[in-house]
Formats: structure tokens, sequence, C-alpha cells
């Protein structure tokens, strides 16, 4: 389950209730979202035009792109992601503002005192707070993150989007969505809808099949890179081109050779509706303009930064399955070595229990000089002996510490006070969330 405290009295009143009257677990299928929303007045039916997007990485960018991209053609936008990082307001975005404590609570209860006897999950009551919040607030379009899937996901309720988008696709949450990285992909495409573009990225053979099937059984018309649109980086330039015509854009302000595919994917969606008017300039506005927690952002001076040696980088992102760790790898790799000499690479990690340590830690050989394993606190996690075991494997010198913190400051012991130290801490959202907290970084 989401793990979620407020400094407000009143909404840690209804996050206690929730705690209390929710199944203590991921749960998923359309039912008790349906009942729920239904003794609301049904709202997911009266929100402005949605940009629903589901997949395995890069969604949360996605959905950064567009929201960016949106505003910057003068339009309000509602958002709705997951999960927070450290304030549960994050999740909900009401016209451009993350939503009040006021508000938050009210809505909150409202939800609880209609559906307390459902057994709604945590996910299933925060996304009616959300639809009753952006079916009251005018604005001109929503912006919708899925959770966890895509077909059986709560924000799948939305009967009518303006468009659909799946971003890059990966082996995650098998439990829930399946082994294969074909299941996967067919829940992922569970989201498209009769008569609404389905925007996608390039997939292996089978995933792609396996997204065209559900998307002809949907009546729903695929988009996809490759052939509706396509995409090239020339040096500082992305070039985006499609039936309609070319937009060129600064390559994106977030850090990664990944993110100008988000990018482009988020362009391919605004581009593939015609509800809404988008100008050229929207675009590069939103290359350069759009930032996203913890998706490799550098911090700023802060207590955590403060541990290491002057000049220190550090580098914080929620990556936390094989396919983010690769390209979390590329990042870091050009950062330490842009062509003159080479900066030390330390990488802290704590893991949830339920995911793959080997699989994110296999890109990093060859680049890590050290590990730190750390405890995620409030959670199920991988031991911290455990993963400095399975760095060992890797070659990488690994030892373990008791939080964050501890390990900055190790760190600092063992750098070459030559060549200050490039950390990254990595491998969980929730870990991500704590750092951020840590070092006075509150996402807004």
């Amino acid at each position: 389950m989401d793990h979620a405290v407020s400094e407000n009295t009143a909404v840690q009143a209804q996050l206690d209730r929730l705690w209390k009257l929710s199944p203590g677990a991921d749960i998923l299928g359309l039912e008790r979202i349906t009942l729920l929303l239904g003794r609301l007045g049904n709202p997911q039916d009266r929100l402005p035009p949605v940009f629903h997007v589901a997949g395995t990485n890069g969604k949360g960018s996605t959905c950064a792109f567009l929201r960016s991209a949106l505003e910057a053609s003068g339009l309000t936008v509602h958002a709705y992601t997951s999960p927070h990082l450290v304030r549960f307001n994050e999740r909900i975005r009401i016209a451009g503002s993350l939503i009040d404590d006021t508000l938050l609570a009210a809505l909150l209860e409202e939800v609880l005192d209609a559906g307390g006897d459902i057994g709604a999950s945590f996910f299933e009551v925060t996304t009616a707070a959300a639809f009753l919040a952006f079916a009251r607030t005018p604005a001109d379009a929503c912006v919708i993150e899925v959770g966890l899937g895509g077909r059986l996901d709560a924000t799948n309720v939305i009967a009518h989007p303006l468009v659909t988008g799946i971003a890059q696709l990966g082996i995650d949450h098998q439990s829930f969505l399946g082994d294969s990285a074909v299941e996967i992909a067919g829940e992922k495409a569970g989201i498209a809808k009769a008569g609404v573009p389905l925007v996608t990225m390039t997939y292996e053979t089978d995933s792609a099949a396996r997204v065209a099937e559900i998307a002809r059984h949907a009546k729903a018309s695929v988009i996809a890179l490759g052939c509706g649109w396509q995409m090239h980086v020339d040096g500082t330039t992305l070039r985006y081109e499609d039936a309609n015509g070319t937009v060129e854009t600064p390559l994106p302000a977030l850090a990664g050779p990944h993110q100008p595919g988000n990018l482009a994917l988020a362009i391919a969606m605004l581009r593939h509706q015609t509800v809404l008017t988008i100008p050229a300039d929207a675009y590069s506005a939103a290359a350069r303009g759009t930032h996203w927690p913890a998706r490799m952002q550098r911090l700023h001076p802060g207590p955590l930064v403060g541990l290491l040696p002057p000049g220190s980088q550090v580098w914080l992102d929620g990556g936390h399955n094989p396919a983010a760790a690769g390209a979390i790898a590329a990042t870091l790799r050009a950062i330490a070595n842009p062509g003159i000499g080479r900066s030390e690479v330390h990488l802290v990690l704590g893991m949830l229990a339920n995911k793959d340590p080997a699989g994110l830690l296999a890109p990093f050989a060859g680049i890590a000089t050290t590990l730190h394993a750390v405890p995620i606190s409030g959670h199920a996690h991988h031991a911290p002996a455990a993963l400095a075991a399975i760095a060992h494997r890797f070659g990488i010198a690994a030892h373990t510490a008791d939080d964050v913190a501890g390990a900055l400051r190790d760190i600092a012991e063992i750098a070459d006070q030559a060549e200050p130290p490039i950390v990254l801490v990595l491998g969980s959202l929730y870990l991500a969330g704590e750092v951020l907290l840590a070092n006075g970084e509150l996402p807004d």
C-alpha cells in the first residue's frame, strides 16, 4: 500500500480513516472504483479533455511534458500522477496548482463517507477524490497517469479520453501484470478506447503485436513511432515528424538519453488530437521548462549534499527496474566521463522487497566505484547486506549504511579528495522522497 502522512491534522484524520477501511494492499479491478464513483455522481464523465498515459517507464515524464506544453499554450491543466514523493498533495494538481490541504481533507472525507463500506484501495479512493476535484473546477485539459498496468487500473474508468499514449515498456509489477513482456504490454494497452488515437513508441515485435491486437479489439487507431510519427536527435535538437509536418525543439532539460523519446511521445499525443490548439513554440517551451522530481534530478546544495566535499554532484532517480536502470546508467556514464578524465561514481541504493536488484545493478557494472546499500524506512525492503552481496557479484565494492546520510558520510571519507565524487541515489521513489525531504527540496 502507498505510504502517506500529512502535517495537516484534517488531512491526516482522513488518511487514518483510509488505512482502517482499505484492504491494505494494491488491488486491481474496476468494480470497486465504478461503484464508488457511481455513489459520487460519476465525476469521471464530466472531466475536461483527458490525455491518458500508461507505460512501465517514462509515463510520469511524458505527463510532465504534456502539462508543460499545454500550459505553455495558455491552457489550464488538471494533473493526476503517482506516487507522491514527499507530500500526498503532489498527486493532484488542480488548474496548475497542487491541491491545498483544506480541499484535500474535504474531498477525502466525502469519498470515504460515500464509499467506506466498499473496501476501495488507497489508490481508488485517491482517484475518486481527484476526479471529483477535476469535475468541479474548470480547466482546459486533464493529464492522467495510469497507476499500475492499464486495463484494470482505477483511472481506466474514463470512457472517452481525448487521446491515449503508452511510454516505454519493460518488466515490472509481475505479480499484478504477468511475467512476460507481452502480457505486460497487453495490460498497458488496455487503456485503448474506441475511436480514440493510441500513440505508442517502438517495442519488441511480440509486444508491439500484442498492443496492436488489443487496440484493434477496442476499435482504437494505433499511431506508432516509426510508422505514424518519427523522431530524430541531431546534436542539441529534437526533430519530430508526422503527416502534418515537422516540429523542432531543443533537447529536454531533463537529463538522460531516454527523455527525448518521452518528449516526442508527448508531442505526438498533442498533435494527434483535434480539440486543443497547441502552437509550435509550446513544444520548445516544454523541452526547456519541464522538470520532474527524482528523475535524474541533480540536488541543490542542502543538508545532505553538504555532507560531501565541495564540488560533489548528487543525483537522484527513483528508477527501480532493469529498463529504467539501462537509461539511468547511460546518463550516469555521460555525466561521469564527458571525454576528459573520469570522476568516481558512488551508488546509494535502497530497494523494495518485490524488486529485482540484480536486474537493476547489472547496467552499472564498470561504471560504479562503490555501492552503499540502505534500508527504506516503513516498507518491506531488500536487506542492505543482501544488496551489497549482489553488487560484489558485479565487481562493485559494496558497503551498508543505516540511511542515506550515513552513506554520504562514508563516501566523503573514501572519495578521492582531488576529484569531487559523483553520487547517485536510486532504487525506489519512496527512498527518493526521503532524500528530497532531508535535503529540503520539496516538489512543487
